[in-house]
C-alpha cells in the first residue's frame, strides 16, 4: 500500500491487515486469524479474498470517500446557517437545535450544528465550564419540599416594563411552575401560592430565603419572647395556617437548584419570548401556559418514589381567607376601627375587643371575628 494510504488507516485496520499477513504466509490458521482479529471465520475469508484482489488497500470499508446516504442536503444546511445568524445567534447549540426542529422542522444533532458553525467561521455560544459544588440528595416524594424565589431580571429585553418572575420548583422531581408580577411582594407570593396550590396541591415544606416578604426583619415581641415564639411575615403566617412547613436558607447557593433554574430561564424563556414577540406582564403570563409544559416534559425528572405529597387543595374560597393579609385591629367605644388613616365602622354590635381585618388577592376588604364576617362601612 502507498505511505499515503497508510497514513489514513485506522489503527484497527492496520492490526487486522497484520494479521491477515500472517495469515496468507501460512504462519498461522485462518481460524487463529480470525480469533485475533476479533472477526468470524466467513469474515477474515472475505478480507483475504478481497486483500488478495484489491492489495492492501481491500481493508479499508468499501463506501470509506463516498456520501453517506444520510447526508442532509445543502439547501437545508444554508437554511439552517441562515436562520442561526439570523434568530439564534444567541442561543446555545442544545437550545438552538430544538428551535430549528420544533419551529423550522430541521431536525439535526446539536454536534452536526456545531460541525456547520465552526467551519463556516459562525460565532455561537460556548458551554460553560460547571463549578464545582457539595451535592445534596433530593427529597424523594414529589411536594415534599417546594423551592421559591422570585428573580428580578430584564425577562422582555426592554421591551416593556421591568418586572419579576416568581418561580417554584420540586426539588424530588424539578417540576417547575411560575408567573409574572410587577414586584416581589406579599401580594404576588400569595397569589402565586394560590395558583400552584389550585395546580398541584399543598406541599409539605417550602424553601425560601430570608427577603421581607418570607422572613419578618421585626424584633420579637414580649408576648412573643415570653411564648418562645418569633415574628412572623404575612406569607409565613398563610403557610403555617396551610401546615406548610417554612424552611429558610441561609446562603443563595443553599437553595440551588431555583438558582439554576432561573440562569436556565434568563436564558431559554427571555429568547423565546423575543421570537414571540411578548412586551408585557400578561402576554408573558400567557405564553407561560404553553412554555412551561413544554419545559417540564423535557426537563422534570422522576421521583424515588412514586407517591405524591401534596395534600388536596382547599376550596378556593378557605384559600381566600388564609392567603391573605391579616391585620388585628383594636375596636373602639364606637364599634369602629382604623387601618391606614382609614375609618370603618361595624354595623353590628359585639362584645369583642379585636377584631381581624383582611385584605384579599382581589383587593377587597373584609372585617372578622372568630372568622366570620362583621358588616361594615367606610365612614368617608
Amino acid at each position: 500500500m502507498a505511505e499515503k494510504d497508510m497514513i489514513t488507516m485506522s489503527r484497527k485496520e492496520a492490526t487486522r491487515l497484520h494479521i491477515i499477513h500472517q495469515a496468507l504466509d501460512k504462519r498461522i490458521t485462518q481460524a487463529e486469524a480470525a480469533a485475533l482479529a476479533g472477526l468470524s471465520d466467513r469474515q477474515i475469508r472475505r478480507l483475504i479474498k478481497r486483500i488478495r484482489q484489491d492489495g492492501d488497500e481491500g481493508i479499508c470499508h468499501q463506501s470509506r470517500g463516498a456520501s453517506s446516504n444520510h447526508q442532509i442536503s445543502a439547501k437545508i444546511k444554508e437554511k439552517a446557517l441562515r436562520l442561526f445568524r439570523e434568530e439564534y445567534r444567541d442561543f446555545n447549540l442544545t437550545h438552538a437545535t430544538e428551535q430549528l426542529a420544533e419551529t423550522h422542522r430541521i431536525a439535526i444533532s446539536r454536534e452536526t450544528l456545531r460541525l456547520w458553525l465552526t467551519r463556516a467561521d459562525i460565532p455561537y455560544k460556548k458551554r460553560k465550564a460547571r463549578k464545582h459544588r457539595q451535592w445534596r440528595e433530593r427529597k424523594a416524594h414529589f411536594g415534599e419540599m417546594v423551592q421559591i424565589d422570585g428573580s428580578h431580571h430584564d425577562w422582555f429585553e426592554g421591551r416593556g416594563p421591568v418586572c419579576v418572575f416568581m418561580g417554584y420548583i420540586d426539588d424530588a422531581t424539578s417540576t417547575v411552575f411560575g408567573r409574572f408580577y410587577a414586584y416581589e411582594g406579599t401580594i404576588p407570593a400569595m397569589d402565586s401560592m394560590k395558583r400552584y396550590i389550585r395546580r398541584y396541591g399543598i406541599p409539605q415544606s417550602v424553601y425560601l430565603d430570608k427577603h421581607s416578604t418570607y422572613k419578618s426583619p421585626a424584633e420579637p415581641t414580649i408576648e412573643e419572647q415570653l411564648n418562645d415564639q418569633r415574628p412572623m411575615s404575612h406569607f409565613e403566617k398563610s403557610l403555617s395556617e396551610l401546615g406548610t412547613h417554612v424552611i429558610h436558607a441561609n446562603s443563595p447557593q443553599a437553595k440551588g437548584r431555583v438558582e439554576r433554574l432561573f440562569r436556565t430561564l434568563q436564558d431559554r424563556l427571555v429568547k423565546e419570548m423575543r421570537l414571540s414577540r411578548i412586551t408585557s406582564v400578561d402576554g408573558a403570563n400567557a405564553f407561560l401556559k404553553t412554555f412551561l409544559p413544554k419545559y417540564n416534559r423535557k426537563f422534570k425528572k422522576p421521583a424515588a418514589s412514586q407517591a405524591d405529597l401534596h395534600r388536596p387543595a382547599l376550596h378556593s374560597r378557605e384559600l381566600d381567607k388564609i392567603l391573605c393579609i391579616q391585620e388585628e385591629r383594636t375596636v373602639r367605644n364606637d364599634f369602629t376601627v382604623i387601618q391606614d388613616s382609614r375609618l370603618y365602622q361595624i354595623e353590628k354590635p359585639m362584645r369583642a375587643k379585636k377584631v381581624v381585618l383582611e385584605t384579599r388577592l382581589d383587593g377587597t376588604l373584609h372585617i372578622t371575628y372568630n372568622g366570620q364576617d362583621l358588616p361594615f362601612r367606610e365612614i368617608t
